[in-house]
């Protein structure tokens, strides 16, 4: 579900934003979600700076909270995902960065072969250094993550986007002594994260 729009008169282009959740649960992901909400608060933090520009914010909220890899035939959030660009596609027709945390952060990886999708802005990602990163080619991947991040790999982000660089313009910031959820320097995540999308959206 689309539950956030933060949109100007006439977009030029749009933010998706995709937030976390959890590598395994079925169980259905109501308004309480803090993964939701705080991609609620990130977008409404983005607005001021960005929406001035022309360029929206959506928010998506996952029907489950899960990944379930091999639960069902794509991983649960995906197919959402994909609906929600197919959505956007219908509606706006203008390219879209997709800003993911966590979970979202790998959702947009994965559905960043939309037509629409110029590329991704990965926040504290979660991005196992296997995972495929055919659907980057030819896109914009800025992973930023923290050195205290217990909950994702800020290793593995960096041998992910080392090997995405061969297909993707991809590169990764060093967010220093912050943990997962971005709550410690909240203005620097906030200021990587606009500047990362007027990269991959330039006028």
């Amino acid at each position: 579900m689309l539950t956030d729009r933060l949109l100007p008169e006439r977009p030029r282009a749009l933010v998706l934003v995709l937030h976390g959740g959890a590598e395994r649960s079925t169980e259905p992901l109501g308004r309480r979600s803090g993964a939701w909400r705080r991609s609620r608060a990130l977008a409404r933090h983005l607005a001021p700076t960005l929406v001035p520009d022309d360029i929206g914010l959506l928010v998506l909220r996952y029907r489950v909270k899960g990944w379930n890899a091999g639960v069902e035939a794509l991983p649960s959030p995906v197919p959402d995902a994909r609906w929600a660009l197919d959505q956007i596609a219908a509606e706006h027709d203008v390219p879209v960065a997709i800003v993911g945390h966590s979970m979202g952060a790998r959702t947009g990886v994965a559905v960043a072969d939309h037509p629409s999708v110029r590329g991704v802005v990965a926040l504290a990602p979660w991005l196992p250094v296997d995972d495929p990163v055919t659907p980057l080619a030819g896109k914009v991947l800025r992973a930023a993550h923290g050195r205290l991040d217990r909950i994702t790999s800020a290793r593995a982000t960096r041998k992910y986007v080392e090997r995405a660089a061969a297909i993707a313009d991809a590169e990764f910031t060093d967010m220093g002594p912050t943990g997962h959820y971005m709550l410690r320097r909240v203005p620097l995540w906030n200021a990587v994260t606009a500047a990362s999308v007027r990269e991959i959206l330039p006028r």
